[in-house]
């Protein structure tokens, strides 16, 4: 579960500081263009190339550094985007053994949140992973969860939090057996 949450919250902060570099290097290149530029010293009236010309040098001042900044997270999201394409489990369905004793793990109803921590209790027609595939989710029975068609569509291929993650084990304690596993979650190892 640490490595979960580690994983998630390294991804929020960096969309977080994406969408902040995003806003920054906005507000730099409208300040830079609604300030006015300084005539030239004894041209008296000058040129439209020389406006033009120094607005320019203005807004790229003003974005260097945002720039530089919004490239720096774009390497960085490109590298974890690879690094999750490394560790993506080469089989993607759950055999059918993983699937019938997930069902019955799950009493055959959805496992995921409907809301407010609550279990959905719908049929469950779908095998998920919890931790996403494309993530680099493992295929194994420890990452399966029963879902149901509108809980499967809603999750997608977003990693779930840690309280959501939390919240489940805390779900499966009600109706699965003391001696077995309420884990949730599993990513596969970097080859």
């Amino acid at each position: 579960m640490p490595e979960l949450s580690r994983i998630y919250w390294t991804r929020q902060g960096l969309r977080l500081a994406y969408s902040a570099v995003m806003v920054w290097l906005a507000v730099a290149v409208m300040s830079a263009l609604m300030s006015k530029a300084a005539p030239a010293a004894g041209a008296g009236a000058s040129s439209a190339a020389g406006v033009l010309r120094s607005l320019f040098d203005g807004v790229v001042a003003a974005v260097t550094v945002p720039g530089v900044a919004a490239v720096v997270l774009g390497i960085a999201a490109a590298i974890i985007t690879s690094r999750d394409l490394r560790r993506r489990d080469p089989v993607r369905r759950f055999t059918r053994q993983q699937r019938r004793e997930g069902m019955a793990r799950a009493g055959g109803l959805c496992e995921l949140e409907a809301g407010f921590g609550r279990r959905c209790g719908r049929p469950a027609e779908h095998g998920d992973h919890f931790y996403p595939w494309s993530k680099g989710g493992s295929t194994s029975l420890q990452n399966f969860v029963a879902a149901c068609a509108r809980c499967n569509r809603a999750k997608r291929a977003h990693i779930p939090s840690p309280g959501q993650q939390r919240r489940m084990e805390r779900r499966r304690r009600e109706y699965l057996p003391p001696s077995s596993s309420v884990s949730v979650g599993e990513r596969q190892p970097l080859p």
